[in-house]
Parts: structure tokens; sequence; C-alpha cells
């Protein structure tokens, strides 16, 4: 996303609202929303969920957007993922997602 309060273009808002019609992506955001950026085997064990079925989350969020992935290596050398939620805000009103298609039926030569 651009900043913040842009509002999303068609293909950004379908890839947003499509990386949260998820409950458990919904409290991936809320956890990090709540206790900062984590790294994934303690976001894991937060929303209890196995670390390879949170990449698959993670990477969907990441890519509307979402989240941030920043590697760093830890005390005694390991990489450890560190996620970050990106603050987002978006208006969804029914102006706004007629704005948001028009940039749609752009690209879509139908």
């Amino acid at each position: 996303m651009k900043d913040k309060y842009d509002p999303p273009s068609g293909a950004e808002l379908v890839a947003i609202l499509s990386a949260l019609a998820n409950p458990h992506r919904l409290r991936i955001v809320a956890a990090l929303r709540e206790h900062g950026r984590k790294y994934v085997s303690e976001l894991a064990r937060m929303v209890g969920l196995s670390r390879p079925l949170l990449h698959l989350h993670l990477a969907k969020l990441a890519q509307a957007g979402l989240v941030t992935r920043r590697h760093e290596l830890s005390g005694d050398g390991k990489a450890l993922a560190y996620f970050d939620l990106v603050d987002f805000a978006f208006e969804l009103s029914p102006d706004a997602i007629v704005t948001a298609v028009r940039s749609l039926a752009a690209l879509d030569p139908e």
C-alpha cells in the first residue's frame, strides 16, 4: 500500500479484503497490533498455529501489504524472521468501492 490514508486501488482492495477474510489472519493481525512485532515461533504460539501454517497466512498478509518481514540474528546466532503489522487504514464505503472498481475496469478490457 501507499500512504496509510491513500485509498487502495481496486487490486489492492481485493488483496486486502481477501487477506482479512480469514479468522486465523484476523487473529494474527490482532496479536501483532496488541503485542507488537514477533518472531515466527513466538507468534505461532500466541495464535495457536503451526509454524508452516502460520507462514502461509503471513505470506497472504504480506502480499496484501498488511505485514512486513525482517530477518535478524539472535544472540546465539540463529536467524529469526520477525513480522510486524503495517499501520494501515482505509475507508470501506460504497463510494470507496466505486473508486476502486474504476481502477479495476481500467485493467479489464471487457
